[in-house]
């Protein structure tokens, strides 16, 4: 997913700089990259997943691999729409993914409900000859996933810099005053915007806490960012 990260260098006696592609293992296997720059602050803050290891620079053959697994994936898309149009699935198609390795095609989509893809999945396996891989997401992972701008005019926080999706209630928007307008509340995923958790004082009254009275949460970062003092995150949405 085109969303940043952080991932642990091993055994690196030079880190990649901002820029430089690189190849980087995830619990999805292995992948190209970009380096971004960090705040320092926020990085120590970000958790650090053990599967998700930088690999290696990347190389010219890595640059071309990933180019034809992209037109690929556009292929795959324009086929996969044909294929759900013709079969009246009640499902939409956010994203198409080759896997770094060339063994299988992941097709992430969002329905209402459960949908029956056998035939889906049998007609797309006949036409690219590999593994095929449905995966069902919510709205929030969509926007997540294909990214865009808020109301603010900046990348949406899913995108850039969220690593967790935490409750948001309209109470929150009460507590704030602000006008319950829901084309004004919602993002671009339809659902209760992010935001509306950060200007709420955290249980120690601070401002910009986070999480407001909902918990017990004295975190000053707000919930989901770990260190929760002798409270526990019980923020009901």
């Amino acid at each position: 997913m085109s969303r940043t990260q952080t991932f642990l260098l091993d055994n690196v006696t030079e880190a990649p700089r901002p820029g430089e592609a690189i190849v980087i293992r995830t619990e999805q296997g292995a992948t190209l990259a970009s380096v971004i720059p960090t705040v320092r602050a926020l990085a120590d803050r970000a958790a650090l997943p053990a599967q998700n290891v930088f690999i290696r620079q990347a190389t010219d053959d890595d640059r071309a691999l990933r180019q034809r697994q992209q037109r690929r994936e556009g292929e795959a898309r324009r086929f996969a729409l044909s294929l759900i149009r013709q079969l009246k699935l009640p499902m939409k198609l956010s994203r198409v993914e080759q896997v770094f390795d060339g063994g299988r095609l992941v097709f992430y989509f969002t329905a209402e409900g459960r949908i029956d893809f056998r035939e889906l999945v049998r007609l797309l396996a006949a036409e690219f000859r590999t593994r095929i891989e449905m995966r069902q997401i919510g709205v929030r992972d969509e926007a997540r996933m294909i990214g865009g701008y808020g109301s603010c005019g900046r990348p949406l926080c899913c995108t850039s810099w969220l690593q967790t999706f935490e409750p948001v209630s309209i109470r929150m928007a009460k507590q704030q005053d602000l006008a319950l307008n829901p084309s004004k509340l919602s993002g671009l995923c339809g659902r209760l915007k992010c935001c509306l958790r950060y200007e709420l004082p955290n249980a120690k009254g601070e401002v910009h806490g986070g999480c407001g009275d909902e918990g017990t949460c004295n975190n000053p970062s707000g919930c989901g960012t770990g260190g929760c003092g002798s409270g526990t995150c019980s923020c009901h949405g």
